[in-house]
């Protein structure tokens, strides 16, 4: 198994959130995409974890990736072990990406800086031969991806971007995934519930979503785009591969 590129979430939305438009463009290249959720987000306040894998599984078609799965870790409590550490090194080898796109470093929801710590220590882990890892009953080889970065979720990052991707023809795609969360963002008509409103379920989030992808195009002279931060330097071999 191999894939181009593996997105590590704390929670089924996040990655669509974040890098929906991204993910689209690869996956309009042909490349290959996993996600990987870390918990089922049980703990949240609209839609249950069974309608939630349901919605996550239509975003995912939406946005045309290879597979999703989820480790399974608690909602809310996500700790920094050996043991979760592991757990994502084993998918690492498995699908063998590329690039690893994961949580920023410093974030609103604890799980997000919580799965962050546990992604750069796995990415490492990864690569270690004295390490052993198994996957369905077999030995893993080592593998360590060739690029991480980081996107960004609800606070702004510590510093600018250091690389903007252009999603102004995914954009649409970025959306409509996002709104397959019918229990989790505003819409109207396709989920109806007694449950309290969230911070993510007023109108205004989606238009403030879109205003920030608009903001972040207009740095680089496109519609839209989606910010990253780097975890290693970015190095080029020519500055020809800029344009």
């Amino acid at each position: 198994m191999s894939a181009y590129a593996l997105v590590i979430s704390a929670h089924p939305d996040d990655a669509e959130l974040a890098c929906g438009g991204t993910i689209r463009n690869l996956t309009n290249e042909g490349l290959g995409v996993v996600f990987l959720d870390c918990t089922r987000g049980e703990l949240g306040t609209r839609g249950t974890p069974e309608r939630r894998a349901q919605e996550a599984q239509r975003a995912g078609e939406i946005l045309g990736i290879q597979h999703r799965e989820c480790l399974g870790m608690p909602d809310g409590a996500i700790e920094h072990t050996q043991e979760n550490i592991r757990a994502i090194a084993t998918v690492i080898r498995a699908w063998r990406p590329h690039i690893v796109l994961i949580p920023p470093p410093v974030e609103r929801h604890p799980d997000h800086v919580a799965v962050h710590r546990l992604c750069t220590a796995a990415t490492f882990v990864a690569g270690l031969s004295k390490v052993t890892t198994y996957r369905d009953g077999v030995e893993q080889q080592p593998h360590r991806p060739q690029r991480t970065l980081c996107f960004q979720q609800q606070y702004d990052f510590p510093r600018l971007p250091d690389l903007y991707v252009d999603i102004s023809s995914t954009i649409q795609a970025k959306m409509d995934s996002i709104r397959a969360y019918t229990s989790q963002f505003h819409a109207p008509g396709d989920y109806t519930s007694d449950e309290p409103e969230t911070f993510i379920s007023r109108p205004a989030f989606l238009l403030e979503l879109e205003a920030r992808a608009r903001y972040y195009g207009s740095r680089i002279g496109t519609e839209f785009a989606e910010g990253f931060l780097a975890v290693e330097p970015v190095g080029v071999g020519s500055l020809s591969a800029l344009l």
